[in-house]
């Protein structure tokens, strides 16, 4: 066939030349070949024991109640005002902190919520919630 003349036999061809394909998967099966015995070659080690015991458990979540009258429970347990202080306080100091919920009653004023929030921050609690009801759509 030469350049620069026609052929009639031009005609487009409807098979997949196989060659390249065959050559492309004979180079990847050597690479492999090569490449298998090397990943399995390993060093030996002991690698430490770890007990499934739990290192440390996380601490119990308090609650802080606000009834209707403006009272204070902690954990279900009627607390005045310096005693939250100091077992705010001393909660705080703990490591992990215990994340504190409060839970205000709807007909109590929100200053009574407001300063046991603003006692738990100064008192250094990172972790503070408040206890909601859901409500109906």
């Amino acid at each position: 066939m030469a350049f620069g003349t026609k052929d009639d036999t031009d005609e487009v061809m409807n098979e997949i030349n196989m060659t390249p394909l065959v050559d492309v998967m004979l180079v990847l099966l050597i690479i492999f070949i090569i490449t298998i015995p090397v990943m399995k070659h390993a060093v030996n080690i002991e690698l430490p024991r770890a007990s499934n015991q739990p290192q440390d458990a996380k601490p119990q979540t308090i609650r802080l109640t606000v009834d209707a009258e403006g009272k204070y429970f902690w954990n279900d347990v009627a607390v005045d005002e310096a005693k939250l202080n100091s077992l705010l306080q001393a909660e705080a100091q703990k490591k992990p902190q215990a994340p504190l919920h409060i839970r205000g009653d709807r007909s109590v004023r929100y200053e009574r919520v407001a300063q046991a929030m603003a006692a738990a921050q100064r008192a250094g609690m990172t972790q503070i919630g408040f206890i909601t009801e859901r409500t109906s759509p």
